[in-house]
């Protein structure tokens, strides 16, 4: 039989390779994170017809001639580069900005994915559309996330708690009019907390006393029922205006335990003209749930409380390769490690070469239509001209058997 027959089937077969991986590119131009691939084509082993001689004896060397025996398909590439940005507003939806993958966990196996819609299950954990639990790394006993050790799920559960804290200092600062009459009453207040979260209102008095020195009186009563905590003291005010004494008062507060609470009016000045004396701040805090949370591009999940608070729950881990086009598919937009493409380099986002999250939006497929649908073209011309190579090859065959008639 004729090589042309064979050489124009190989053709065929390329072709239909080419037009299948190009209708994949297309019905997936809507996946998000999806990556487009090409087809790659190399020619197969040429049959040798005459071999190539050296020059001799005063005659010129000669070159091998050789025969082609068709087409295949040399690789199938995936193509990473970056995919548009499709902005959805959703806290749990992140792209990547530069190179590198999430890692899921599927079943205990891990594996890799660039789309980045996920959402809370029933226990906490952050899932992709199909249940494979995103991998990071929670907080340590120090409250401080270790990317040296081994990632785990990412867990988020709604009933989080922030434990209350007591009001260890209230701080007032401002000025006290040295000018004012004697007698004159400043009242001022601040809101702190106990040991158990409970609230509590400092009133704060101030007294202008008549004294060599501008001095104030003042009064701290806490609204403790059934007994309210009282402390009293005074601030001296100097010449120019500054506390002559570096005032602090401490007032007892009791809870479930007896302790003190630190005062500071160090701050508080004594000039001529306004009242302008008010509370700065208190280190304490009531119990607090978690609200809602949100996610730096550093991949820092980091909890919104109820009482205004916010605290570093857990860091999402991203994995790099030496060679991304040799991961195998997997399907359900996820990739698994091959050994073509080395081990996987778990790592926080921004570092080493790893790309930024990018939060409430997802990567859009890479796949470019215009480019796809003229490979469309050249698959079927390319089919159409191989299998004119058949038709032809048929027509030299009929003709040799039409010779005997």
């Amino acid at each position: 039989m004729l090589r042309s027959l064979f050489t124009g089937i190989s053709g065929l077969r390329s072709h239909q390779l080419m037009l299948d991986v190009t209708s994949n590119n297309i019905a997936n131009v809507n996946t998000m994170g999806f990556k487009s691939s090409s087809t790659m084509f190399q020619d197969t082993l040429s049959q040798m017809i005459t071999g190539a001689a050296a020059p001799q004896a005063g005659n010129g060397g000669t070159n091998p001639a050789q025969v082609g025996l068709g087409v295949q398909v040399g690789a199938v590439s995936t193509n990473f580069t970056q995919g548009s940005t499709q902005v959805t507003g959703k806290n749990t939806d992140m792209m990547i900005n530069g190179d590198g993958f999430f890692v899921v966990s599927n079943k205990g196996e891990q594996m890799y994915s660039r789309n980045g819609s996920f959402s809370f299950d029933a226990d906490g954990r952050l899932v992709n559309s199909t249940g494979m639990i995103m991998q990071g790394w929670g907080i340590n006993a120090a409250g401080e996330v270790d990317t040296k050790t081994v990632p785990d799920d990412i867990v988020l559960p709604v009933s989080t708690l922030k434990a209350p804290k007591k009001t260890e200092v209230a701080e007032f600062n401002g000025n006290l009019p040295t000018d004012a009459d004697d007698g004159t009453t400043i009242t001022s207040s601040i809101r702190t907390y106990d040991e158990v979260g409970a609230e509590r209102t400092l009133a704060v008095t101030f007294v202008k006393d008549a004294a060599p020195l501008t001095t104030w009186q003042v009064t701290v009563t806490d609204d403790a029922s059934p007994t309210p905590n009282t402390v009293s003291g005074s601030i001296d005010v100097g010449a120019d205006g500054a506390n002559a004494h570096d005032t602090h008062l401490s007032l007892p507060v009791v809870a479930s335990t007896a302790y003190t609470m630190d005062i500071d009016l160090s701050k508080v000045t004594g000039f001529a003209g306004q009242n302008t004396v008010a509370p700065v701040t208190q280190d304490g805090y009531a119990m607090g749930s978690l609200a809602s949370f949100t996610i730096s591009k550093d991949g820092m999940v980091v909890g919104v409380f109820s009482n205004g608070l916010k605290q570093t729950l857990a860091q999402i881990a991203i994995a790099n390769f030496n060679n991304p086009p040799g991961l195998d598919k997997a399907g359900e937009s996820v990739y698994r490690s091959t050994v073509n493409s080395g081990e996987a380099r778990l790592g926080a986002p921004g570092t080493s070469g790893r790309g930024f999250l990018q939060g409430q939006a997802l990567e859009m497929s890479n796949v470019d239509l215009g480019q796809e649908f003229t490979n469309l073209v050249v698959a079927q011309r390319g089919f159409q001209a191989n299998s004119k190579v058949i038709t032809t090859s048929d027509e030299l065959l009929q003709e040799l058997v039409n010779m005997k008639r």
